[in-house]
C-alpha cells in the first residue's frame, strides 16, 4: 500500500482515475501476421477460389466461354479415365504407404535403441534421398531400371535372365520403390523425434523390472508413436494422391504406352489443361481430388483421435 502511494505521488496519477478499456480490440498480433496472411491469401486462397469459379464454365468453339453449372462435375463422375487414375493411386497408397512407414518406424527404433554403430551417419544417409529433387531421383532410378542399358540390363546379361521392372505389370511397384526411397528417411526423423521425448530413465527402470527389449518397444515406444503415426499417414496419403513427378518422368523411359496421360489424377489434370485445352474441366477434376483427399485425411485424423483417447 505504501509502494502504491509512492508511485502515484511520483507519477501524479490518482488510482481512481486509471481506466482500462476491456472492450477495445488489440490488433498488435495482426501486425506480425499480415505479411504471412497476405502471401497466403494470394498464393493459396485466391487460386482455390479461382479454380472453383472456372470449374463452372466451359470453353466452346462457338460462343466462347459459357456458364455450364455443375456439368463438368457430372461429366467427371462418368469419366472412366478419371476413376481409373483414382483407383490406381488408391492402390498405390494402400500398398506403398504401410511399407514405407513400417521401414521408417523400424529405422527410428533402431536409432533410439542406442545400439546402432555409426548412428549419425545412418541418420544422415537415410535422410539424404529426401534432399534430392524428385526429378533427379526418378531419372537416376529410371536409368537403373533400364533393361537394355541400366543396372537391371547388366544383371540380366550377367545372370542370363530377362527381368524388366518397367513392364506394365510391375511398373506401379517400381514407382512405389522410388517414392519409398525418397520419403522413408523423412518419416523416420518424425518417428525418431517422437521417441526422443521419452526419458531414457524409463527404459532403465523397465529393464531393472525385468522387461525385455521387445516388451519395452511394445509397452513404451510404440504407444508414443501413435501421434506421429497419424501425422505421417496423413502426409503420405496427401502425397500419394498428388503423385505426378515420378510417372511423368518415367513416361519417356517406359516402352510402349504403359504410362498413359491419365495414369494419375494429377497427370490427367495437367494433360487436360495444357495439352487438351480443357482448363475448366481440369479445374473441376482438381477440386474433386482435393475434396476426396481431404475427406480421407480427415477420416484418418478422426480415427487417430479416437485411438489416442482410449
Amino acid at each position: 500500500m505504501i509502494k502504491q502511494r509512492s508511485v502515484n505521488q511520483i507519477t501524479g496519477i490518482k488510482s481512481s482515475s486509471v481506466r482500462v478499456n476491456r472492450h477495445r480490440a488489440d490488433w498488435r498480433g495482426w501486425k506480425f501476421m499480415w505479411p504471412f496472411a497476405l502471401v497466403f491469401t494470394f498464393v493459396f486462397i485466391i487460386p482455390i477460389l479461382y479454380a472453383i469459379y472456372i470449374s463452372f464454365f466451359q470453353k466452346q468453339m462457338v460462343g466462347g466461354t459459357q456458364f455450364v453449372g455443375i456439368n463438368n462435375y457430372i461429366r467427371l463422375f462418368h469419366d472412366q479415365q478419371f476413376w481409373s487414375s483414382v483407383g490406381r493411386v488408391a492402390l498405390f497408397t494402400a500398398v506403398q504407404v504401410p511399407i514405407m512407414l513400417f521401414l521408417s518406424a523400424a529405422m527410428a527404433l533402431a536409432l533410439d535403441s542406442m545400439k546402432l554403430h555409426g548412428a549419425k551417419f545412418f541418420r544422415i544417409s537415410t535422410f539424404l534421398p529426401y534432399a534430392v529433387p524428385a526429378v533427379v531421383s526418378t531419372l537416376v532410378w529410371g536409368f537403373m531400371y533400364g533393361a537394355k542399358y541400366g543396372l537391371v540390363g547388366s544383371l540380366n546379361d550377367w545372370l542370363g535372365t530377362n527381368l524388366d521392372v518397367l513392364s506394365p505389370s510391375v511398373l506401379l511397384a517400381s514407382i512405389g520403390n522410388i517414392v519409398t526411397w525418397e520419403f522413408t528417411g523423412y518419416n523416420m526423423l518424425i518417428f525418431y523425434s517422437s521417441l526422443s521425448t521419452i526419458p531414457h530413465s524409463l527404459y532403465e527402470a523397465a529393464s531393472i523390472d525385468g522387461a525385455s527389449e521387445w516388451q519395452i518397444i511394445k509397452s513404451i515406444k510404440l504407444p508414443e508413436l501413435k501421434g506421429s503415426l497419424a501425422i505421417t499417414v496423413i502426409f503420405s496419403i496427401i502425397g500419394s494422391f498428388q503423385l505426378f513427378n515420378e510417372p511423368s518422368i518415367l513416361q519417356n523411359m517406359v516402352p510402349g504406352n504403359a504410362i498413359t496421360t491419365y495414369y494419375t489424377p494429377n497427370m490427367y489434370a495437367y494433360n487436360l489443361s495444357f495439352a487438351g485445352n480443357q482448363s475448366n474441366y481440369a479445374a473441376a477434376l482438381a477440386i474433386t481430388m482435393a475434396v476426396i483427399t481431404m475427406a480421407i485425411a480427415y477420416a484418418v485424423q478422426l480415427n487417430s483421435m479416437k485411438e489416442q483417447m482410449k
